[in-house]
């Protein structure tokens, strides 16, 4: 009974109504939220400060931001049923502003990442050097896959399609997307040059994949998961289009302080830890297999294998590994 008082009274403003509202659509910084709610920083902090102390939300800082999600599934999902039942037919003009407040900020993230990409595209693959040595990346993430064959092949993200180089002999089909028309030109034009012929590149959404459901053998999200606005929906996306038994993999950078990353480069994210991963892979249908470390003089790169679920139990490693 006393949760249940917590969590109404945390729930009697409209204020914090809105906010369980936008964060059911993703995970939001303080400033976003001030900028979607029409309200200052400290205003906003108060809020998600009490209905983080109800256990409705939770925040991650992040270098200089802070993160905030919705919290523990158990206790929100009976408050998100609630919501659904009582909504009405017609969106009062709160509902409207804030959506539309909300797709801005999604159009000025995905601008900032955009502007980026284009601007760096031919020097994409020298800066990703940059962080750790690629080759020690690539070994390793070979070592993980292995080198039996793949059957059909996705790489989300494929910027200069040097996953699809890398891992495209051993498919029998693969399939680059990217957003980035630039990318997806200078993949076309290294991709003919190594002659691999059984490559497809289109230009989509990590979110949208051009996939059906159960269609790929194997995903791979290469340095592609801290430039995205909501990872667990880019991971469920990659976990749809996985067969039974598919296996997604991820090298990304654990979590740092490289707070220039964030403003120079459009990194959303500042790295991931296990846990943070781990929790999507299970909300996606996918076991954790595998995770190795790469650790490097400024960042940390990570490798995390999933798994999906719903093949036989022999074919299914559930235990995590870490090297």
């Amino acid at each position: 009974m006393n949760l249940a008082l917590e969590i109404f009274r945390a729930l009697a403003d409209a204020t914090r109504l809105r906010i369980m509202a936008l964060l059911q659509s993703m995970e939001l910084s303080v400033g976003e939220l001030a900028q979607v709610l029409g309200q200052s920083q400290p205003r906003v902090s108060r809020h998600v400060k009490i209905l983080c102390d109800a256990g409705l939300a939770e925040r991650r800082k992040e270098g200089s931001w802070v993160f905030v999600a919705l919290g523990d599934g158990a206790l929100v999902a009976p408050v998100l049923a609630a919501f659904e039942a009582w909504v009405t037919r017609e969106s009062d003009h709160w509902t409207v502003a804030d959506a539309a407040r909300l797709a801005a900020v999604r159009a000025d993230r995905a601008a900032a990442a955009n502007a980026w990409f284009e601007a760096n595209a031919g020097q994409w693959d020298a800066i990703r050097s940059l962080h750790v040595a690629e080759s020690e990346v690539e070994a390793a993430m070979k070592r993980v896959l292995g080198d039996s064959p793949i059957g059909q092949l996705i790489d989300i993200g494929t910027g200069t399609g040097r996953m699809l180089e890398l891992f495209g002999p051993q498919a029998a089909q693969s399939l680059g997307i990217d957003r980035s028309s630039e990318m997806l030109r200078l993949a076309r034009a290294k991709l003919a040059e190594r002659g691999l012929e059984r490559t497809e590149l289109r230009q989509a959404d990590l979110y949208a994949l051009p996939m059906a459901d159960g269609a790929a053998d194997a995903a791979i999200l290469h340095h592609v998961l801290h430039f995205a606005q909501q990872p667990g929906a880019a991971i469920a996306e990659a976990a749809r289009v996985l067969d039974r038994g598919g296996r997604l993999l991820i090298a990304d950078f654990a979590p740092h302080d490289r707070e220039e990353l964030r403003a120079r480069d459009a990194h959303t994210r500042l790295g991931f830890s296990d846990e943070q991963v781990i929790g999507w892979f299970e909300a996606a249908g996918l076991a954790p297999a595998r995770i190795e470390t790469l650790e490097g003089s400024a960042l940390t790169v990570k490798l995390w294998l999933g798994r999906k679920l719903g093949a036989g139990q022999d074919d299914i490693d559930q235990k995590v590994k870490a090297a």
